[in-house]
């Protein structure tokens, strides 16, 4: 017997099949081979079509049966990660109503910011324990601004993970998690957040059916079974966004313990038992084990402009593998001779109250730096954006007394993890 696990990310989809009893990986595969692509028609906006998920979860699940060699009638549960954050509306048929506005995409900074000032800090902080920030909900406000055509004919709105899960079920629900990644979750009154929707002018019928990250979550349709080779009637048992999923991943789930990951973006997650927010730079979610007696937030310190940086430099400077560049970066001394990475160039950073800083670039000399020197400026420059975020953390009370970062991305490059 098999469980299947997707993670719909913003550069690529993966599905990792493994067995039931013992957890071995049988295979973990990639959709498509290269990145997704992030639309932008406008600065700091980024978008993507959700059914572009939906047909690469097609495309990998079929694939990991095919390569694995198993019997696809042996699979018998699902998992979903997905990336936070994100918006995605449909209409009474379950159908996406326009591009997901996605984690990384800055429309809603002001809609947010607007909303802070005039409900009040103490209500947010005490409430939502974030500002309601540039996150879903303040999304959905934008749209319903700016695309009230598009907003009138909305059934529900959900998260990336939702969505999915909807493609495979039918059925249209969250969890309390991603109700709080879109500033949505009311920890003081332990229910929706509905006087933030009233304020947006935003019906509150438009939430969707809360269900708990650990349960049957709704079976596969005969419909999705057809199209993406999954057996129909086995249940979705496992839903999270990817930060506290990572956090799960490394056993972070008590205070203290802290999970970290280097990706398209960087992040911190530090779990601590729930209080008031201080800090507007650090954001609160539910935990994938909070419960109302142990109620467990993960305190999320996020860094947009980390992995993508260092793709970027190897998109434009000759397409080199990251290991390639590692190499290459190992040869520079520490300090890469004056060269300086400000590495924030991926949206309005949140750790810097939502301000666009962008990557800028340093004291390069003509006559002695070369590649080299930027791509260990960059690995600095990045390195110093943790330690940065690192210090957000421990003002906003944060108890940090272990850190577990996985193998992966800019963990793999010895210079980084060393920093």
């Amino acid at each position: 017997m098999y469980y299947i696990g997707y993670d719909i990310g913003s550069s690529s989809v993966k599905a990792a099949l493994v067995e039931a009893e013992t957890g071995k990986k049988i295979i973990v595969l990639n959709e498509p081979q290269n990145e997704m692509e992030i639309l932008s028609i406008h600065p700091d906006w980024a978008e993507q079509d959700p059914e572009i998920w939906w047909q690469h979860i097609c495309t990998a699940t079929k694939r990991a049966i095919k390569e694995a060699n198993i019997d696809a009638s042996k699979i018998q549960g699902i998992g979903i990660s997905y990336q936070m954050h994100g918006l995605v509306i449909v209409d009474k048929d379950g159908n996406a109503l326009r591009n997901s506005i996605i984690w990384c995409d800055s429309r809603a900074v002001e809609i947010g910011n607007k909303a802070f000032a005039e409900i009040g800090e103490e209500k947010c902080m005490s409430h939502l324990l974030n500002s309601p920030g540039n996150f879903t909900a303040s999304k959905l406000k934008w749209v319903k601004e700016n695309e009230p055509e598009v907003y009138n004919k909305i059934s529900k709105y959900m998260l990336p993970g939702d969505y999915i899960a909807l493609k495979l079920t039918g059925e249209v629900t969250t969890t309390k998690n991603g109700l709080s990644e879109g500033m949505l979750w009311d920890y003081k009154e332990n229910k929706v957040a509905d006087w933030l929707l009233e304020y947006y002018g935003i019906d509150k019928s438009l939430t969707p059916k809360i269900v708990e990250n650990f349960t049957n979550q709704g079976v596969v349709t005969e419909k999705a079974s057809a199209e993406s080779g999954l057996p129909a009637g086995i249940p979705i048992v496992y839903r999270a966004g990817d930060q506290p999923n990572n956090a799960l991943s490394l056993n972070v789930l008590n205070p203290g313990e802290v999970a970290a990951t280097g990706g398209t973006s960087g992040v911190f997650y530090a779990v601590s038992e729930m209080s008031s927010g201080k800090s507007t730079r650090v954001n609160n979610f539910v935990h994938v084990n909070y419960e109302l007696e142990t109620p467990r937030v993960g305190k999320l310190l996020n860094i947009n402009g980390a992995g993508i940086q260092y793709r970027w430099l190897r998109n434009n400077m000759g397409n080199e593998s990251y290991e390639v560049m590692n190499e290459k970066a190992s040869n520079v001394e520490v300090g890469s001779e004056g060269v300086v990475v400000i590495p924030f160039g991926n949206g309005a950073e949140r750790m810097f109250n939502n301000k666009t800083i962008g990557t800028h670039f340093l004291n390069l000399n003509l006559n002695i730096h070369n590649s080299a020197h930027l791509f260990r400026a960059s690995l600095e420059g990045i390195a110093f954006s943790f330690v940065y975020g690192m210090e957000c953390l421990k003002d906003d009370n944060a108890t940090i007394n272990v850190i577990r970062a996985g193998n992966d991305n800019l963990f793999r490059s010895e210079i980084f993890s060393r920093f």
